[in-house]
């Protein structure tokens, strides 16, 4: 069963955990992301979550990466098949009132950096470099089998990916935009662009055999991002088998949802949170489509 990557402008519904999908969006999903049940003890499921963002006050994304985290973990996916990319240690980071911890939530009662947390990639390992080599598996011979993506032709990988952006492009190791702005000549260069090009590429890659002793690296992606311009990033995809959904369109933000105060940022996006909210309502058998859940 494959499909065919189509993408319709979704519009985030303000105050609202729905979105307007068009009649193409939901029909696609509804034929593709549904498993038969002869196939779900046979499946092949990988998470790639990343943060691209550093510094403190970006704190929502750490909290965005790691709710996905826990919530693939609790659908039946091991960390041995999850990729953890975090840009930012906002657990140890010194202006954390609760050192050890990050929260979706102002209450506290989950702490998403609990001890079963497996980083794989963290701080300046979170390079554009690094995450098109785990894409198209040409890594160094010295690389760890917890830095590889070990898939396959019958491999379905969910990636989800949140940060700053804009039009075709997602910045990693951003430094800017913070409460106390300042562009200067070096914290121009601290930041690397991710385009749109650069994703289709990889997963081309991925799909074709480049090689008689490789393989096909996946049989269907799910590509979520939680970004400002976020659908954008998925316009140049061109390769059969992904099924791609952004958290905002063109020329359109992506807000967070709330403030903790005692920690004095935002800790969670709206996307993300409603998202969790009807996440959190299934199990690793339940029947539901991308259309139903977003």
């Amino acid at each position: 069963m494959s499909f065919e990557l189509a993408w319709r402008r979704r519009s985030w519904m303000p105050g609202s955990a729905y979105f307007r999908c068009s009649p193409v969006w939901s029909t696609l999903a509804q034929q593709t992301l549904v498993i038969p049940p002869a196939e779900l003890s046979v499946r092949n499921n990988w998470a790639v979550l990343v943060e691209t963002s550093r510094y403190w006050y970006n704190y929502r994304h750490a909290a965005n990466t790691l709710s996905f985290y826990h919530t693939v973990k609790r659908l039946g996916i091991p960390d041995s098949q999850i990729i953890l990319m975090m840009a930012e240690d906002v657990p140890c980071n010194s202006r954390n009132a609760r050192p050890g911890t990050v929260f979706n939530e102002k209450q506290h009662r989950l702490n998403l950096y609990g001890e079963e947390v497996e980083v794989d990639y963290r701080g300046d390992e979170v390079s554009v470099e690094n995450f098109l080599r785990l894409l198209t598996g040409r890594h160094a011979p010295s690389t760890p089998r917890n830095k590889r993506l070990l898939t396959d032709s019958s491999s379905n990988i969910f990636i989800f990916i949140t940060g700053h952006s804009g039009e075709e492009f997602i910045k990693f190791q951003d430094d800017l935009g913070g409460p106390f702005l300042k562009f200067t000549a070096q914290s121009i260069q601290d930041w690397e662009e991710l385009t749109s090009n650069d994703i289709a590429d990889a997963f081309k890659q991925m799909q074709q055999q480049l090689m008689p002793q490789t393989q096909q690296r996946y049989k269907q992606i799910f590509w979520v991002s939680d970004t400002c311009q976020a659908a954008t990033l998925q316009n140049q995809f061109y390769s059969p088998g992904i099924l791609a959904y952004g958290s905002s369109g063109k020329k359109e933000n992506s807000y967070s949802h709330h403030i903790d105060h005692d920690l004095g940022v935002a800790i969670i996006d709206r996307f993300t949170f409603h998202a969790l909210d009807k996440l959190n309502g299934l199990v690793s058998s339940s029947p539901e489509t991308a259309s139903r859940l977003l």
